[in-house]
């Protein structure tokens, strides 16, 4: 379980060669926002395979990756520059599932 006040996601696609520097100055540049003050960011890259979570853990800050090797993450295509997820929908993003149809059924064999 990731542990911060929110989770907030960018629908940009983001170059997956930059690191938890990288991609905290670029959190305060274009979202203004500081990368230590509870929220947890999520960036994928253009062809939604990868997607990388940084969060500040109150010591200093964690990058995760995961990568898909079947399908990709759903991810929105339009509308603001970010989205928050909820807990439950991160754990349904992760997994590769359509975090969007949370009351969908999952495939048989899946298991979360």
């Amino acid at each position: 379980m990731i542990d911060c006040a929110s989770l907030l996601c960018v629908i940009e696609p983001m170059d997956m060669r930059r690191g938890a520097d990288g991609l905290s100055t670029w959190i305060q540049a274009q979202l203004g926002q500081a990368p230590a003050a509870g929220t947890g960011f999520i960036f994928t890259n253009k062809p939604r395979t990868r997607i990388k979570l940084v969060v500040w853990d109150g010591n200093g800050v964690w990058l995760c990756m995961r990568r898909l090797h079947k399908g990709s993450f759903v991810w929105p295509k339009f509308g603001d520059s970010t989205f928050e997820l909820t807990q439950e929908e991160w754990k349904w993003l992760i997994q590769g599932v359509d975090w969007q149809r949370l009351s969908a059924q999952l495939p048989d064999g899946w298991r979360m």
